[in-house]
């Protein structure tokens, strides 16, 4: 058989630029999960830290567990939380969920 010009003609381009293209959906991809996943989930985590380390007594709050309780005192990673009249639990700070009430400073 012989080659015919049309088929000398039909040579693809060369293989740099191809690859780089190729990438360019993958990349795509990974730039999205960013901005729908990751990013969204560092904000909450953030906002998580700044409240608990706002955390104040007289605070009233939910842990993980789901025990509702009012801060009595803060220490450095401990919360003790008053969660009934004369019961009072200790409580690792990470573990508050949300703050129901907040107090207002005390004027000095």
């Amino acid at each position: 058989m012989f080659a015919t010009p049309a088929f000398a003609q039909a040579a693809g381009a060369p293989a740099g630029a191809g690859g780089l293209i190729s990438f360019v959906p993958i990349l795509l991809i990974f730039v999205i999960m960013y901005f729908l996943m990751i990013r969204p989930q560092q904000k909450k985590v953030k906002e998580h830290k700044a409240m608990v380390a706002a955390l104040r007594r007289g605070d009233q709050v939910v842990t993980s567990g789901g025990l509702i309780g009012k801060v009595t005192k803060v220490a450095d990673n401990e919360v003790e939380l008053e969660i009934a009249p004369n019961v009072k639990v200790k409580v690792v700070r990470p573990t508050i969920s949300q703050v129901l009430s907040k107090t207002e400073p005390a004027e000095g």
